[in-house]
């Protein structure tokens, strides 16, 4: 399988470093970017083929992945189209929808629209899937081999599920940071430095994180384990409920799926 992504930033670099990590050849990989400096660190870190821009050559691959901001994927699509030759193109600009690029590649079917998250940097993503039906087994198999290289996949057999995948995974990451600042800061305020702070924090959302990844068991249950009656964690998470943070933690989920679908329609509207 011969791979070339169109853009060299985070996202892109991710994957190919976790592609080299399965087994992959550099030698099968080619990344456009126009960004000379881009080009010589790609280069430089990874050992693949850069180019400075869309030609037969760059897209002479099996994949095509679409790794630039979704404002540029409009302009991109017209550049692109008069090269395409069958190759599957998985796109990973959060926010356009398949049947938009689609349209922008002059009906080109051959699709798999992909929403990662940043902790795909360190190949610990979750990554949700959709393939338009013109997609085959075996290239939805590629697109797994491809993606599974930076994290957990989840194929969505309805697209409009995006917008969930968006405001749970997508943004999820920044709703996890959110919380371990609020535990650091809790812990400064209880007299710790901010380096101890820190420590006791991430250690203990990594710790329980992986402990409730290896359970079998829901979280409400491992919860109710840690909170003995009367004690300091009963205390904590009635403050907390009081507070109404669950609920809060909901409905900024929801908020951020609605404002998924808002922005998948406005940058559809692009030509």
């Amino acid at each position: 399988m011969n791979i070339t992504f169109i853009g060299g930033g985070n996202m892109a670099s991710a994957l190919i470093g976790g592609l080299l990590q399965k087994g992959f050849a550099a030698k099968t990989i080619s990344v456009v970017e126009i960004t000379a400096e881009s080009r010589d660190r790609l280069e430089r870190e990874y050992g693949v083929n850069t180019f400075a821009e869309a030609s037969p050559a760059a897209l002479a691959c099996n994949v095509l992945v679409l790794a630039v901001k979704p404002q540029q994927l409009r302009e991109l699509a017209g550049q692109l189209q008069p090269l395409l030759k069958q190759q599957l193109i998985i796109s990973i600009a959060a926010g356009i929808r398949s049947a938009d690029l689609s349209r922008w590649l002059g009906g080109y079917s051959l699709l798999v629209r992909a929403m990662p998250n940043t902790p795909a940097m360190v190949q610990a993503g979750m990554i949700g899937l959709f393939a338009l039906p013109a997609v085959s087994a075996e290239q939805r198999r590629a697109a797994e081999a491809i993606m599974n290289a930076v994290g957990s996949i989840l194929w969505l057999d309805d697209e409009g599920r995006m917008d969930g995948v968006t405001a749970v995974s997508g943004s999820g990451p920044a709703y996890v940071f959110y919380f371990i600042e609020a535990l650091q800061q809790a812990a400064q305020e209880l007299g710790f430095t901010p380096d101890e702070a820190r420590r006791l924090s991430l250690e203990t959302f990594s710790g329980a994180s992986k402990l409730a990844s290896l359970s079998e068991e829901d979280a409400a249950v491992l919860r109710q384990r840690v909170t003995s009656k009367g004690g300091t964690t009963e205390r904590a998470l009635q403050s907390m409920e009081n507070a109404g943070v669950k609920q809060g933690i909901v409905e900024a989920v929801l908020a951020a799926a609605e404002r998924s679908r808002e922005l998948g329609e406005q940058l559809g509207q692009q030509g």
